[in-house]
């Protein structure tokens, strides 16, 4: 990838819906260039797909942050297999310091996270859980 793959994308980013023609004056490449980049990109999974991003406000779910202090060796093997179960569940970072795991839970609405957060409660080994709701995103990257 190069720095020309890299000004598309970043172009694609900021809106995926302006025209090859936006995106060749912007990066300045002809249209049939960048169409050809798009396309590769595509199919070498570097660009997996596009999506519709609503505003906070439209969304219609909540999203938090929930953290997980674990007392043993093995916080992968209790943990992971309990919150599979939950669709709510978007992602699961292993971090270091005091907390052991971040989970990134988005649901339709607090009583969906209240469960993941009693089932968590019931593993042997979690000392402690910390949730945080998010109550606005300013920055996503991650398109989600």
């Amino acid at each position: 990838m190069d720095k020309f793959d890299q000004l598309i994308i970043e172009a694609l980013s900021k809106d995926a819906r302006q025209p090859v023609a936006a995106i060749a004056e912007q990066v300045n490449l002809s249209r049939s260039a960048v169409s050809e980049r798009i396309k590769k990109l595509e199919q070498n999974g570097t660009i997996k797909g596009y999506q519709v991003l609503l505003r906070e406000s439209e969304k219609g779910h909540v999203a938090a942050l929930i953290e997980i202090q674990y007392f043993g060796a093995k916080c992968e093997e209790a943990v992971i297999p309990v919150i599979t179960r939950f669709p709510e569940v978007k992602q699961c970072f292993a971090v270091s310091g005091d907390t052991d795991l971040i989970i990134y839970v988005r649901a339709e609405n607090m009583q969906k996270i209240m469960q993941l957060y009693e089932a968590l409660n019931e593993i042997e080994g979690v000392t402690k859980i910390k949730t945080h709701v998010v109550m606005n995103e300013w920055i996503n990257r991650l398109g989600g």
